[in-house]
């Protein structure tokens, strides 16, 4: 067996295996960097991100709208309460006796109207007897003037006694001084009639100004003392408790906050160099550091704030005075969350979240153009009290007049 055919092994030298790793590391770097390249055009250059963004919602500050004395605290912090839930009771004492004083106001109120109105049927009356009065007294004026007509030629020639011709003088000096009277007495009550119809003229005893300025107040009244037990004017959970048992409180004056937790958005502020990419509508996805990067929420851009943060702050930056060193602006920009994602991962409002925005749509617009044709909250808590306070009015007035009424606030 011969090896002169065989060719013969060659080993690879240390600086041959290191260029060959450096080429193959080239390789790889450029095709990293081609793979890097590519995902930036396609996607990342399209993603607008910061973390410079808080959760905020809706605080609703509980307030009495009378003042009173707190005599029980029916919800704490942390609790969670329905729209309409009893929270806090004040001591009712007080608006009790206002509100009795108020209906026997405007009980007594109904009831002098309703003379009033009765009045003038008996004004009415007394006009057409003091017109007969008056007719009866011009009538007798008449016969007696008559009489004296006929009898005076009739003295010089001794048919009638001059003495007679003296009593009918006299009889007519009284028949006029009773004329006179009547009319003094017609032309009274004339003016009496007038002046009770303008009491009551166009309008009716439940409609009489008296009558509805009493309802009013007892309205207010009334309303003072439904007030008594504060309620809850929206759904949430209560934060910021500061009322304690038998503290006095003004009206106006915060008992307590709600914060509606299915009702949350984030304010991202995105430097003013990222805005050119955003638009109202563009998807973005966001993350909580109370969850971390394993929960990700969906969420819409919403709008774009009007100014820049330092614009709206308590002491706005005066850099048209002094130096000046440029510092990049931020601008809140509102991201509606999903409400499912937002039940199956309660936020709370303050929260920090990262956001990031796929501005890959660029169709939309930066500024909201429409304008808004429904409320941004509403509660109805208050309506069944102004609905029952009528209804009692209705019934004091009717109860007063003997007659069913329906009255009902103005405007």
């Amino acid at each position: 067996m011969t090896t002169a055919n065989v060719p013969p092994l060659t080993l690879e030298t240390p600086k041959t295996k290191r260029k060959r790793h450096l080429i193959l590391l080239g390789i790889v770097c450029l095709l990293v960097g081609l793979a890097y390249g590519l995902y930036w055009m396609l996607e990342l250059r399209f993603k607008v991100d910061t973390d410079n963004a808080y959760v905020q919602g809706n605080v609703v500050q509980v307030t009495p709208q009378i003042g009173g004395t707190i005599v029980a605290i029916e919800a704490d912090d942390t609790d969670s309460v329905k729209q309409g839930q009893m929270l806090v009771r004040l001591d009712p004492a007080d608006a009790r006796e206002a509100l009795d004083q108020a209906e026997a106001l405007l009980g007594e109120t109904v009831r002098e109207v309703r003379a009033i109105f009765a009045n003038n049927n008996a004004l009415a009356a007394t006009i057409e007897s003091c017109q007969a009065d008056l007719a009866r007294t011009e009538a007798e004026l008449a016969r007696l003037m008559a009489d004296l007509v006929r009898r005076e030629p009739l003295v010089d020639g001794g048919a009638v006694s001059r003495e007679e011709v003296q009593h009918l003088q006299t009889a007519i000096a009284k028949a006029r001084s009773a004329q006179t009277s009547a009319r003094a007495k017609f032309n009274e009550a004339r003016e009496q009639l007038a002046k009770n119809q303008s009491l009551t003229e166009g309008t009716t005893p439940e409609s009489h100004p008296r009558v509805l300025a009493a309802a009013s107040k007892y309205r207010e009244a009334w309303l003072a003392s439904k007030r008594m037990g504060i309620v809850a004017p929206v759904s949430g959970t209560i934060a910021r408790r500061s009322v304690q048992v038998g503290q006095r409180v003004a009206a106006g004056v915060p008992l307590m906050a709600i914060v509606p937790l299915d009702q949350l958005w984030v304010d991202a502020n995105f430097k003013e160099s990222q805005l050119e990419s955003l638009r109202i509508g563009q998807p973005a996805t966001l993350s909580a550091d109370a969850y971390g990067h394993r929960t990700e929420f969906k969420g819409t851009v919403a709008g774009l704030g009007a100014g820049t943060g330092a614009v709206f702050s308590l002491l706005p930056a005066q850099n048209a005075t002094g130096n000046w060193i440029k510092v990049v602006q931020r601008v809140p920009v509102r991201i509606l969350l999903d409400a499912q994602e937002l039940a199956a991962n309660p936020l709370r409002v303050g929260l920090s979240m990262e956001v990031t925005v796929d501005a890959h749509d660029r169709s939309g617009k930066a500024v909201t153009k429409s304008v808004r044709t429904v409320s941004v909250a509403s509660t109805n808590i208050f309506d069944d009290l102004d609905k029952a306070a009528d209804q009692r009015v209705n019934a004091i007035v009717s109860a007063n007049l003997g007659h069913p009424v329906n009255l009902k606030r103005a405007g």
